[in-house]
């Protein structure tokens, strides 16, 4: 088979995950081997904006590297080149300079590796020529067409362990423990751990709550002489006929922050049941250590999924897990969309069955 791709980017958008060193090894590794040379783009798309912020990468450069969290290019989730923001407040567009900077250094395909926003943007630079291969990254789970994303599994075994923990001062204390996970729009990390965990009370946002439900189901639990709870709450989770609680509301450059969903629960459910209650926020650290066994052999799958994508000359998909198989899924059946826990499904019911309650 012939090889018209000999020189290729790769970039890391977005929050960072678990996983994602995985990833760039993995293409390093499965391009060298095909002769492709790889060049490392420094803090997303940053690194197209200015191309000095690019370097070769060698076998040596992902030594040793598949064991580690974060990335070794960075990332950002505020670079978007088609809306910049500046120091005066305002916006500029470096699309443009992108695709200079992408012939600059000789690129023949770039391979972008992010969530949502980051995945969107690789799709408006291939739809303006740029040959794009995506790879989705995100702890929250929720990129459509992809079974699975790599970092969720990390997440969900640290929330799982944290929950561990907790049962042992909650028990001791006779107290109500509320803990707050990630996940933005989607409940998977609260819905997973909370199960692994084995939590009496699960809110995510595809379910909203009534708190007296919640206060009920605790209650019962003292009835039968079960004198702690754990109650996982989805930092999007809200309310019947509420809204989800915000740190800063989005703007034109930034999207919105959630969270302290936690500490309001906590102190309703005090004073609903009269238990004591504290909640703790595992927020960052979530994203943070090293990737799972399965997340790295997940990643891995992708990146070298990616770099024979890229020999195909298949541009403009993102590689995605159609369990048990890795395939490839237009961007444009990918961008827009959000993959949220389905309430019908499976898990949820395993859940329900298991006595966990959903407050509704």
């Amino acid at each position: 088979m012939g090889n018209s791709v000999s020189r290729i980017g790769l970039l890391t958008g977005g929050g960072d995950a678990p996983g994602l060193n995985a990833v760039i090894r993995a293409i390093v590794k499965s391009a060298t081997s095909a002769c492709i040379d790889c060049v490392g783009i420094e803090d997303s798309f940053d690194g197209l904006i200015n191309s000095e912020r690019a370097r070769l990468l060698t076998m040596r450069d992902v030594t040793g590297i598949l064991r580690l969290g974060g990335t070794i290019l960075g990332t950002t989730n505020k670079g978007n080149p088609f809306a910049y923001p500046g120091k005066d407040g305002g916006v500029s567009d470096f699309s443009d300079r992108c695709m200079e900077s992408f012939h600059k250094l000789n690129l023949d395909a770039l391979v972008v590796i992010g969530g949502e926003g980051t995945l969107e943007i690789a799709h408006a630079f291939h739809m303006r020529g740029m040959p794009i291969v995506g790879v989705p990254k995100t702890i929250d789970n929720d990129i459509p067409q992809t079974t699975m994303t790599f970092g969720f599994d990390t997440a969900v075994s640290f929330a799982s362990d944290a929950i561990d923990r907790l049962h042992t001062t909650a028990e001791a204390h006779h107290r109500v423990m509320v803990v707050e996970v990630m996940g933005r729009y989607a409940g998977w990390i609260a819905l997973y751990s909370g199960i692994a965990g084995g939590a009496d009370v699960v809110l995510i946002p595809e379910i909203p709550y009534d708190l007296e439900a919640v206060a009920d189901r605790i209650r019962e639990r003292e009835h039968w002489g079960a004198r702690f709870s754990i109650v996982v709450v989805a930092e999007g989770a809200h309310a019947i006929g509420g809204t989800r609680l915000l740190r800063s509301a989005g703007t034109a450059l930034a999207v919105e922050r959630l969270g302290g969903i936690a500490e309001q629960i906590a102190v309703e459910l005090e004073a609903l049941t009269g238990k004591e209650t504290r909640h703790v926020v595992l927020g960052h650290l979530l994203r943070g250590g090293s990737p799972s066994s399965y997340d790295r052999v997940l990643a891995t799958r992708f990146g070298s999924f990616a770099v024979e994508l890229l020999q195909r000359g298949e541009f403009g998909v993102m590689v995605a897990l159609q369990s048990p198989d890795i395939v490839a899924v237009p961007l444009d059946e990918v961008v827009g969309g959000h993959r949220t826990v389905p309430v019908d499904g499976d898990v949820i019911r395993t859940a329900r069955n298991t006595g966990i309650s959903f407050g509704d």
